[in-house]
């Protein structure tokens, strides 16, 4: 390809979990910046609806991102007709606040399904064409679980440290690759989640009266700023980070307040 034509190149974005909350933010805004955003979510009717408002720069792609077997062949499609993508945002997930003992193995199971496995395979159908042009950008889009667990959070937490890990060990490789994985930790998002999910916001701990909520546009900023500037790990809003700062440096400590 030459100069002027990477140029004029209209940018590629991979949003998953994009037909609500920050998903269907994070696609909306970056429509706005000028990037094709293909989406990517289970809800078929919702998903086509909402690209059809944000116009051709929307692509709907209703799949499960957890299962290589329908993603598989919407990378190959994408890969044919744009190329390898710049952006990709993990925003897929869901789950339930709820102790070992009230979480059937059918629901750790699904918990697992999103944010980790659909991350993982998104992540792994598209990879190599960004490995092959050496940039882009994995977003992944984390919850502070993933660093301190708080009570009756068994299968939530355990999905979010393997998306973690997931991160880590993809930074590890990626190293001098040219393309960067980014752990992304938001707070309290003002989405349907907790519609969604009754009874899981009178769980939160106290510490989270002291973070500000976010809402999924304001989340989308974060994630928009983070594709031209990624760093290892962010955290929004700033008092979140430094509850993460406290998780870190005194753990025990932390555990404690979680308890409260």
């Amino acid at each position: 390809m030459d100069e002027a034509f990477m140029e004029q190149r209209i940018k590629l974005a991979i949003v998953t979990g994009a037909s609500s909350g920050v998903g269907a933010a994070t696609a909306s805004l970056l429509v706005k910046h000028g990037y094709r955003v293909v989406m990517i979510a289970r809800s078929a009717d919702r998903l086509n609806a909402l690209a059809g408002s944000l116009g051709v720069l929307a692509i709907a792609a209703p799949a499960n991102a957890a299962s290589e077997t329908e993603m598989a062949p919407i990378a190959t499609r994408l890969l044919a007709d744009y190329g390898a993508p710049d952006l990709i945002v993990n925003s897929a997930g869901a789950g339930r606040w709820e102790r070992i003992e009230d979480t059937t193995e059918a629901d750790a199971r699904e918990m697992m399904d999103a944010p980790y496995m659909a991350a993982f395979v998104t992540t792994r159908v598209f990879l190599p064409a960004m490995l092959e042009r050496g940039s882009g950008v994995i977003l992944h889009v984390n919850s502070p679980a993933c660093i301190a667990a708080w009570p009756t959070s068994v299968g939530y937490a355990a999905a979010r440290w393997a998306l973690r890990g997931l991160h880590e060990a993809l930074a590890q490789d990626l190293a001098g690759t040219g393309v960067r994985s980014c752990n992304v930790l938001f707070g309290k998002i003002s989405s349907d989640y907790f519609d969604n999910n009754p009874g899981v916001e009178e769980k939160l701990p106290k510490m989270d009266r002291t973070i500000p909520t976010m809402t999924p546009e304001q989340c989308a900023e974060k994630l928009v700023m983070l594709a031209d500037a990624p760093r290892h790990q962010a955290v929004f809003p700033f008092m979140l980070s430094v509850n993460v700062l406290l998780a870190r440096l005194f753990p025990g400590i932390a555990r404690w307040l979680l308890r409260m």
